[in-house]
């Protein structure tokens, strides 16, 4: 049986199946022109990995970060790449037949990719309905069924995120499996939102030798989560040299570090200092904005308030300290290694002084 015949079988129309593309195409923001390519994705959509993607309690970031993705193009993504079966954002269908489109999928060999947290019981489980069910028990009935399970941004790796906030104290969806004996394989991939390259570079690498890639505690793929961005920051070597930024208006300290303004990324594991954003044209720090720690299971309750100074952090050659006793700690000779600079600034209790101490003494 050929492919359009696959589509008359289901009592599909050539004619009606040409009508939904075009409605596809135009769901995706995609020229006219491209209806054609469109429909001959679809057709061989058979080929391609299945994927479904569930939201919860989350707003959508992580989905519009990956929709942003320059390299490769969103547009290859889906219609090239992947078969996204169900996504709640992109995809053309609605109501019954979306649904339907969910419980098809779930009878195939497919990868299932969640955004957002999820209520922790079934006490909570009115705080998040999809179709009428609640999102915990979609979650895990795709999870029991996927050959593995993504979890995108820190709301679905944690339940941290702006979900975390509730009262209801949504959870991650590693810590729901565990939780249910479902032992399907899981990768986190947090920062809030999800990096695309991180993103498609893991389902790439799972699609290409059908397992999941060398992970840490957290379940995070150490290829983009084994390094601290500290290690790689363009202002380490102001950090080196002791330059804190004090003043937000002094032009003068425009690229000085930003520990003193709650930079956490001396305790936070990411690329992101080496891979930036949007085809590479920034990220956090340069910017000008202090790490925030969202690739961490502690974000955000534990790093907030964000723009404050963090309490405990690592310094080469040192390991972990508190702000409080590092002049104390550079004073001996394990030291070597930092700047002079540096090391006559902690020691100086310049470190000690943070937002709120400075504005006291104002």
């Amino acid at each position: 049986m050929g492919k359009t015949d696959a589509f008359l079988s289901h009592g599909v129309s050539r004619r009606d199946f040409m009508k939904l593309m075009a409605a596809t195409t135009a769901a995706l923001g995609l020229p006219e022109l491209m209806t054609p390519k469109v429909a001959q994705a679809v057709e061989s959509a058979m080929n391609k990995p299945p994927v479904i993607w569930l939201h919860g309690m989350e707003c959508t970031g992580c989905s519009e970060s990956l929709l942003a993705t320059l390299n490769p193009s969103i547009e290859s993504l889906i219609l090239d790449t992947l078969s996204i079966r169900y996504h709640e954002t992109i995809m053309a269908a609605s109501g019954h037949v979306a649904e339907q489109a969910y419980k098809d999928t779930l009878n195939e060999d497919f990868i299932l990719i969640v955004e957002g947290s999820v209520p922790a019981s079934a006490e909570t489980d009115a705080y998040c309905m999809v179709g009428g069910v609640p999102f915990r028990e979609t979650v895990l009935e795709a999870a029991s069924k996927a050959q593995a399970v993504i979890c995108v941004g820190s709301c679905a790796t944690d339940g941290a995120g702006i979900p975390g906030a509730c009262e209801i104290a949504p959870i991650g969806i590693r810590e729901l499996l565990e939780k249910n004996n479902i032992s399907t394989p899981v990768i986190n991939l947090p920062c809030c939102p999800v990096k695309p390259n991180t993103l498609i570079g893991t389902l790439f690498y799972y699609l290409t030798f059908n397992e999941v890639p060398e992970l840490d505690e957290q379940a995070r793929p150490i290829a983009y989560y084994g390094k601290l961005l500290h290690d790689n920051c363009p202002r380490r070597g102001q950090f080196e040299m002791g330059n804190f930024l004090e003043d937000w208006n002094d032009p003068a300290q425009k690229d000085y570090c930003l520990l003193l303004k709650g930079c956490k990324g001396p305790k936070t594991y990411t690329d992101c200092a080496q891979v930036w954003w949007n085809d590479n044209a920034n990220f956090c720090i340069n910017a000008g904005s202090p790490c925030s720690g969202c690739s961490e299971a502690d974000f955000y309750g534990q790093f907030s308030p964000l723009y404050s100074k963090q309490e405990n952090f690592k310094l080469p050659g040192i390991g972990q300290v508190n702000a409080d006793t590092i002049g104390v700690v550079v004073g001996g000779a394990t030291a070597v290694g930092l700047g002079a600079h540096l090391v006559a600034t902690v020691a100086s209790g310049r470190l000690k002084n943070n937002d709120s101490e400075q504005e006291k003494e104002d």
